[in-house]
Order: C-alpha cells, then structure tokens, then sequence
C-alpha cells in the first residue's frame, strides 16, 4: 500500500481549494442580456491582497444576446497602458459589425491612470492576461451554460500599445485557445530600460528595482515570463500546438515600445515554428489615410486592423482562421507551464478558468542525499518525505 504523509495530503486539498476558490464561478453574474458591463472576481494580486473584481465589457451582434448564433466568434480587444475599457483598441461596434463576433474589453489589473514612483511596479503582461483570459472564459462559460451556440473555433484577441501586449500574453499563456492575435504597436518583452525607467530608447518606466532587497524587485523569473518571445517559451508553445495567426504591426519609429524588441520577438516565434506576419511601418508606408506615422500610435488602429487582418476575421474569407483543436479552457489541465531560472511559471485550467502560479525549484539536495532518494524502492513515499523536509 502506499502511504502519503498527512501534509501532502493537505497540500493538495488546499492546492483544489485555491484552484477552485480562484474561479469565482460561484459568485459570477449571469452574462448581460444586452450590451453592458459586469464585475467579476479575479484572482488575488499580491501588491493587492484580498478579494479583487475586474469589469468586463461585452458587446454583442445587434446589442443582445439574441443576437448570437452559430457563427458568432469571441474576440479580446484591449485597451491601451493607462486606458480602461476599449480606449486605444479597435472599435469594438465596427469589430461587432464586420466579423460577427462578441466583443469582450476587461479593465485589468492596474488599468487607469499609472504612476511609476506612487503605484506598485507595473504588471506588463501576467496577471493582466490572466483578468483578460478570466474575462474571455467568463463569456464562453456563460455561453456554454446557457446552452447558446456560438462558434468555438473563432476566438480572436487584439489591442493596442499596452492591449498588443496583453494581446501576446494571452496567446502566450492560453497556447491552444485563440485563431489570430493581431498586436498594434503592443511591448514584445520587459527590457530593462522599461523595467528602471533608465536610457533614451523609450520613454516607458515600469517603476521595478534592481535591488534585490527592495519590494520592487523584478527578478529574473518574473522578467522571463514577460519576454513574449524567450526562445525556450516560444518552443513550449510550439509543442503544446499553438497554431494562431500571430500579426505584429509596429512602427519603425516607435518611441515608446521600442521596433527592436518587436523584431527580436518576431524572429524567434519565426525560429519556433510559429505563425508570425510582421508589418514593420516605415515613412515609405505612410498613406495619411490609415497609416498616418511611423511611430507608436500609426493611426487608425480600427482601420489599421482592417487592413492587415481582415483576410483572416471574416467569416466567409477562404483564409479565415480557425482552431482545429480544443482549447485552454475546455482542456482542462496543468500542461502550460513554462521554465524559468528558479522555477516555473504554471497556468492551470483544471477547473476551466486560468489560474495562474509560480512553482519555485525545490531546494538542492547533497549528492548523497540525491544518491539516498533515488535508491528507494518507494518513489511516491520518498518524494512526498523529500519534499515535506
């Protein structure tokens, strides 16, 4: 017989517990019958412990639910660093409109007005994603518990500035969940200038520390998983089946999100045997019509959307794109977990929401110690003892 110690047992308990208090579902709103907002639970955010809600925007075909049919997508649009609802995103009434899709914005985690001296580092792209994922899933539960069809297939997420960041994040971290990712002008990886607020490449400051004794202390875990593009990432995506549809457009001249570090992304997603088309803006694209710089803000992020993407959003396109697999949400695992210097970075789905976590390495044992473990005859016992000490 095998014998578990006492505390694993709690530590699993309590580890479903979490997983299943972090869902919310019980506490949840109904979907909106029309057009509107809702506030639902997120998960806990450490500068801000204890409960924490995120408002949701839907917007639906014709304003209701009864608008929603078979061939109805879902679709992310973000907003922007220090915007809320859909400022800075494509419109979502022309997204409504033109790709038959609900339209679902989430002030995340620190949307709002930022101050990098005054307010808590600023999260770029973790918890964010996690509010937009919880948001998406929210939409699609709610769907599925009414027994409203909707098609499962097209689920888009796009934004602007910081929502292009939010945009990759999401793709990052649902790998198996979304069609097409369309990024404007969205941050590709925390570099350190925009970590410390330090150098002329960029004018963004995160507000985080390089001293290791300060509670702004940005450590090499946490910048890692913020990198969309980290090879060994992009490599994990890869093997867990991401297939999106993944469309960069950035200005060369971009001031505040720097074109390199969108290059160096798109060249390793490329390298990973992701899906990427990039649209790097120069003067020579400037129409002053769409495009109306080469800069961070291009133009029209509506239109500029419409030109790029539209071969791929609308229904009826010949090169729409498409899931062919099941989803994040409906897989039901612990699979996205991605490696990082002293641990892993883990997004469970287990109880459908995301919920996500860092696993620390465990402590290094002697060589002796090692030799002792892996001598044992009982390795579900042993592992159990060697991690309790």
């Amino acid at each position: 017989m095998i014998r578990i110690p006492i505390s694993a047992c709690w530590y699993i308990l309590l580890f479903c517990t979490i997983c299943f208090r972090a869902s919310g579902e019980d506490q949840w709103p109904d979907l909106p019958s029309k057009n509107g907002e809702v506030l639902i639970p997120a998960q806990e955010w450490p500068w801000q412990p204890g409960p924490r809600n995120i408002t949701v925007y839907v917007r639906y075909p014709q304003g209701n639910l009864e608008g929603v049919q078979a061939a109805t997508g879902l679709m992310l649009s973000m907003h922007n660093w220090g915007g809320t609802g859909f400022r800075g995103a494509p419109d979502p009434k022309f997204l409504v409109a033109r790709y038959n899709v609900i339209v679902i914005g989430v002030d995340y985690v620190q949307s709002g007005p930022y101050d990098a001296a005054q307010d808590p580092p600023y999260d770029f792209g973790w918890y964010q994603a996690l509010d937009a994922l919880r948001s998406l899933y929210f939409v699609w539960h709610g769907l599925e518990s009414k027994g409203k069809a909707f098609d499962h297939t097209r689920i888009y997420a796009t934004g602007g500035s910081g929502g292009g960041n939010v945009s990759l994040m999401v793709n990052k971290l649902a790998p198996r969940t979304f069609a097409c990712i369309i990024d404007l002008s969205g941050m590709a990886k925390l570099a350190n200038d925009i970590a410390f607020g330090v150098g002329g490449r960029t004018r963004l400051n995160a507000g985080y520390r390089q001293d290791p004794n300060s509670k702004r202390y940005l450590t090499p875990d946490n910048q890692m998983i913020r990198f969309v593009g980290c090879p060994d990432h992009a490599a994990t995506m890869k093997r867990l089946g991401n297939t999106a549809k993944i469309i960069v457009v950035h200005g060369l001249q971009d001031d505040a999100c720097p074109a390199e570090d969108a290059q160096e992304m798109v060249t390793n997603l490329q390298n990973a045997g992701l899906d990427v088309q990039p649209h790097f803006i120069g003067k020579e694209d400037v129409d002053g019509n769409v495009i109306k710089d080469c800069k961070h803000s291009l133009g029209d992020r509506t239109l500029i959307l419409q030109k790029f993407a539209d071969e791929y959003l609308l229904p009826d396109s010949p090169t729409a794109a498409r899931i062919k697999h099941t989803t994040d949400f409906a897989s039901r695992d612990d699979a996205v977990r991605y490696n990082t210097p002293n641990g892993a970075f883990v997004v469970s789905y287990t109880a459908g929401c995301p919920f996500g976590r860092f696993e620390p390495n465990p402590p290094t044992r002697t060589a002796e110690a090692r030799f002792q473990i892996g001598t044992q005859y009982k390795p579900i016992n042993v592992w159990f003892d060697y991690w309790n000490q």
